[in-house]
């Protein structure tokens, strides 16, 4: 029972920022405002590489995601990653990353995810709840990250 969806965003920021700022994990918590911390990350952010997250999303007790890099192509801004709870539930989910560039010199960042529920209650449950929630929480951290590079590239 996957569960698909997609949130395509205009961003006013050059592709080649926006991609740099959606791999760069230590910076997840600063955009994404269902990234509590970063409790664990790679030496080196390549393929096969994981990092570990704390996930606070309101309503819902705090967990941690391990994600696992299956795609990193700089070139086509193209960025892959699977996620699962760290509790050892085989449930996961796919996010699939594309940063464009517009003709006014920013640009389009389209987020795909495929949620894969494998127990009992993840998919009749868990699964239908974070669905449901994900759109806005996507489209709300993509709308925060002209601001978090301009902080960024003010930092110097």
């Amino acid at each position: 029972m996957e569960r698909h969806a997609t949130v395509t965003a205009r961003v006013v920021a050059p592709p080649a920022d926006v991609y740099e700022l959606l791999t760069d994990i230590e910076r997840l918590p600063v955009w994404n405002d269902c990234i509590e911390a970063l409790v664990e990350k790679p030496s080196v952010f390549e393929t096969g590489a994981q990092w570990v997250v704390r996930m606070h999303v309101p309503g819902m007790p705090r967990w941690d995601s391990r994600s696992t890099v299956i795609e990193l192509d700089p070139r086509a801004r193209r960025f892959v990653h699977r996620t699962q709870s760290d509790d050892g539930n085989p449930s996961w989910a796919q996010w699939t990353w594309q940063v464009d560039g517009a003709d006014d010199g920013g640009s389009t960042v389209t987020v795909t995810w495929s949620l894969n529920p494998q127990t009992r209650f993840r998919k009749w449950v868990a699964a239908r709840i974070r669905h449901r929630q994900l759109g806005g929480e996507v489209a709300r951290s993509l709308a925060k990250v002209p601001a978090t590079l301009a902080l960024h590239h003010a930092a110097g």
